[in-house]
């Protein structure tokens, strides 16, 4: 599954998502905040500023947001890098605001965690590293240098040493803290947005290949009779055109077939994804359908379908849902990958619930991402042996987190395991001694005669020529 999100799944494309009109916008929220407390300091607590270096470290953001106006469009996507050089620039511009206004002396000191929160929300690491270094240090350059806020009277407005040094202190912990904890929450949220689109296109890709399988069904159906008959009919001019003056009956029939053929042909794509025979399947047929991709990889594939206490004989009709299938496929698909030789799939089904096992007989689960299976994108540092057998695997665990969650749409429940302890001698090839996978549904989920699915079939709707 590495491949099926990898145009959308790199992380350095995530710093394109920004638009230059949000970070205008933020820094105009910015300067106002800044003008703001700029004159309510003057003007109200006679606070003696050098008010036109303030106004001039203010104007640079003015300045700078009007560059951006004037040269950019407003819906520009900015890079990575233009990302961070907009973070370092408030960065910059605040410290020597701050500089000018007594250092970690002002309350508003605080506020130097605000382009630390937001490169840590859109870049990547590396970036938010260097954005939060450079705020670390001039948070400690502003604790040791500054000017002095005084009133219009010469009063010295300071706070005692030892708060400065707490203040400090606490600044540097919340950057460090608030930077990773954004930094870790923002990467969950994206990943788990980038696996849900993955599943999403996984699930379009199987209904369009059941939909194909529809029309292949409709087109072997439909045109068995007419095609029977233009084999006759030429069969019949073939042999008898030399001495048989009336042919021109049969090849008349021979080009109306042909015309019900093309017409059959113009309509089957309906046909096909209208069929409802299709959407029903025995349960050993369905898992052989999923399995059916990688029977010629060469694993051996055993099947066994058996029912379970107080399960009848018969095998269970099931619905022929596109995430069941391609959910089941997946878990094969890990299973061969991984095996030395052999895969079982066991069935079993009582009257209240269906199970499907898969167990292979290879190395298993890695024993400290047991609790983690299932989770997308989940990695682990693989062992020289893994990956001559697998060179072009990434262990990146999307394919289990698509399987996992396609399958719990249908209602199953999954557990994940190993047929034996991973720390002990592994058991030779050909025995049940690798990863277990153990999907179940309720009944009444997956059977196509009861819960939702128990409708009658009805019939199927006739091609219209």
């Amino acid at each position: 599954m590495t491949d099926l999100g990898s145009d959308f799944l790199t992380e350095h494309r995530r710093g394109n998502w920004v638009r230059l009109r949000t970070m205008i916008m933020l820094r105009w929220a910015a300067i106002f905040g800044q003008l703001t407390a700029l004159i309510v300091a003057q003007r109200w607590f006679n606070l003696s500023l050098e008010i036109g270096l303030c106004y001039f470290a203010i104007g640079l953001s003015v300045v700078g947001n009007l560059v951006a106006i004037a040269i950019f469009p407003e819906n520009k996507r900015l890079s990575s890098t233009e990302n961070m050089l907009m973070g370092l620039f408030d960065l910059l511009q605040l410290a020597f605001l701050l500089f000018l206004t007594g250092g970690l002396h002002n309350p508003f000191a605080i506020l130097m965690l605000g382009p630390v929160l937001i490169s840590a929300a859109v870049l990547n690491t590396r970036p938010t590293i260097f954005i939060a270094a450079t705020a670390i240090l001039m948070v400690s350059l502003l604790a040791v240098y500054h000017l002095p806020l005084r009133t219009e009277e010469g009063f010295l407005l300071r706070t005692p040493n030892i708060f400065v040094f707490g203040k400090w202190l606490a600044m540097v912990i919340a950057l460090i803290f608030l930077s990773v904890y954004s930094r870790r929450v923002t990467s969950e949220l994206h990943t788990m947005s980038d696996a849900v689109t993955a599943t999403q296109m996984a699930l379009a890709r199987e209904q369009k290949l059941t939909d194909l399988a529809g029309v292949v069904a409709a087109a072997a159906h439909e045109l068995g009779t007419p095609l029977a008959t233009i084999k006759l009919a030429s069969a019949e001019i073939a042999e008898e055109l030399d001495d048989r003056p009336d042919l021109k009956e049969d090849a008349l029939l021979i080009r109306a077939q042909a015309d019900r053929c093309r017409d059959i042909l113009r309509s089957m794509g309906r046909a096909g994804k209208e069929d409802i025979q299709l959407r029903r399947a025995p349960l050993s047929e369905l898992i052989r359908e999923a399995a059916e991709p990688h029977e010629e990889r060469g694993k051996t594939i055993h099947y066994e379908h058996a029912p379970g206490p107080g399960g009848e004989f018969t095998v269970p009709t099931v619905s022929r849902k596109p995430e069941i299938i391609h959910g089941l496929r997946n878990l094969v698909q890990n299973a061969v990958d991984f095996s030395r030789g052999t895969v079982w799939i066991d069935t079993m089904w009582t009257d209240d619930l269906i199970s499907v096992r898969i167990v292979d007989d290879g190395a298993g689960y890695p024993p400290q991402l047991l609790g983690r299976i299932g989770d997308p994108f989940v990695r682990r540092r693989r062992a020289e042996a893994d990956r001559k057998r697998r060179p072009g695997y990434e262990g990146m665990g999307l394919g289990l987190f698509i399987a996992k969650t396609l399958l719990e749409r249908s209602g199953a429940e999954l557990s994940f395991a190993n047929a034996s302890d991973p720390y002990e001698p592994r058991g030779a090839a050909g025995e049940k001694c690798g990863a277990v996978v153990e999907v179940i549904w309720p009944r009444s989920k997956l059977d196509a005669q009861l819960g939702a699915g128990s409708e009658p079939l009805g019939e199927n709707r006739p091609i219209e020529i």
